[in-house]
């Protein structure tokens, strides 16, 4: 094996499924529904996925929008307490079918959360039957894994489409710069933040 060569083709592969997202209606409505919340953002996947709808809460938390994520097997013994109605669900599953994020969004509907947005790509997705809005990954999506079984592409989607959402509601909302500093105050964009507002 040709190691370098092996590897610009994995980055290629993971390129080439981000460039073929395509970005339908359903992108503006689930930004829309996130920008009119009046409560917070769940965010929810397992695995992989999981990951993905974590990283989207800490970038949603620090960007003015108030969101959390919960793990969805731990929904159903309780963490499901954190959510009202007014909350907005994000739930991750490529397959759709992962039976912990389905079980939690049909258990959010007993509490009254019929705000939901799903991130999946099989046509067969379980989650297109309990969300809303329904941001499609693409149904050919392929893997650069030569097991065809490691998600690399696919993950790269989600990070794609999840940081799409919330840099496009950053600037739906106008945030600015001094508000970012003030929700993240340490580290490196920390110190550049307090810069701006000393100068």
């Amino acid at each position: 094996m040709d190691i370098k060569t092996n590897m610009m083709t994995i980055i290629r592969k993971e390129a080439e499924a981000v460039a073929a997202i395509r970005v339908t209606d359903a992108f503006v409505e689930a930004v829309e529904c996130l920008r009119d919340c009046t409560g917070k953002v769940a965010t929810t996947g397992i695995g992989k996925a999981g990951f993905i709808a974590h990283k989207l809460a800490a970038t949603l938390s620090s960007t003015g929008t108030p969101a959390v994520y919960i793990h969805p097997a731990e929904a159903g013994h309780g963490d499901l307490g954190l959510l009202t109605p007014d909350d907005c669900i994000v739930a991750f599953s490529t397959s759709g079918k992962s039976n912990e994020v389905v079980d939690m969004l049909k258990i959010s509907e007993q509490l009254g959360i019929r705000k939901a947005i799903g991130v999946t790509s099989h046509v067969d997705s379980r989650l297109r039957d309990y969300c809303q809005i329904i941001l499609d990954m693409g149904p050919d999506i392929e893997e650069p894994c030569p097991l065809n079984l490691t998600p690399s592409a696919t993950i790269a989607v989600m990070h794609a489409i999840s940081d799409a959402v919330a840099l496009t509601l950053l600037e739906l909302k106008g945030f600015t710069r001094e508000e970012y500093g003030k929700r993240h105050h340490r580290g490196y964009l920390g110190s550049i933040t307090r810069n701006d507002q000393a100068s």
